[in-house]
């Protein structure tokens, strides 16, 4: 009898604790509004659509900057007119830009953008890894104008928690890219 009332009162310690069961790690979903896209035209050589989330600051030289603070994010986009046959510094200045990330980047995709109706052609660059900026970007008629674009977020450089708002901006690279107009004025 005694052997029977400790068997039970051992099943009855057992039986009376929680299941544990191991859940899953939890990650923030981030979901950002559909994109709608409003014309910028600043006095300056050029023209292009953005983001209408993004607030617009005018810089000195017809830079841009394109700001997202929900995201902590802000595009940079710099001018510069061609002359004195410097396109090729330009150039060589855009692609050192972006390839000194390699220390830190996983991988750079290229992406080229040939619009041959506008006059406008350039290269995107999509930099997977924990390198300082994850899109960069470069666009020039070959004549008269040349704009550079960086994304930055003013976070530590943490590649899968950014994930989404990379994508998000990419997409909103894309659409600068297809979207600038070249003025015939010269500023």
């Amino acid at each position: 009898m005694p052997k029977i009332i400790s068997l039970l009162i051992l099943l009855s310690i057992f039986a009376c604790q929680d299941e544990q069961v191991v859940k899953p790690a939890a990650q923030f979903r981030l979901e950002y509004p559909a994109p709608e896209y409003v014309d910028v035209d600043p006095d300056c050589p050029y023209s292009l659509q953005k983001n209408e989330i993004a607030s617009v600051k005018m810089r000195d030289n017809c830079w841009m900057n394109l700001s997202y603070p929900s995201m902590n994010a802000t595009i940079y986009l710099t001018y510069q007119s061609v002359h004195n046959n410097n396109l090729d510094s330009l150039l060589y200045d855009a692609q050192k830009l972006t390839y000194d990330h390699t220390i830190k980047a996983e991988t750079i995709l290229e992406q080229p953008r040939v619009d041959s109706v506008n006059k406008v052609y350039g290269m995107f660059y999509m930099i997977n890894g924990n390198a300082a900026t994850q899109s960069q970007f470069y666009v020039t008629d070959s004549i008269n104008h040349f704009i550079t674009g960086s994304v930055y977020f003013e976070a530590k450089p943490n590649f899968d928690s950014l994930y989404p708002a990379v994508v998000y901006l990419r997409n909103d690279v894309r659409r600068i890219m297809e979207s600038i107009q070249w003025k015939n004025r010269e500023q």
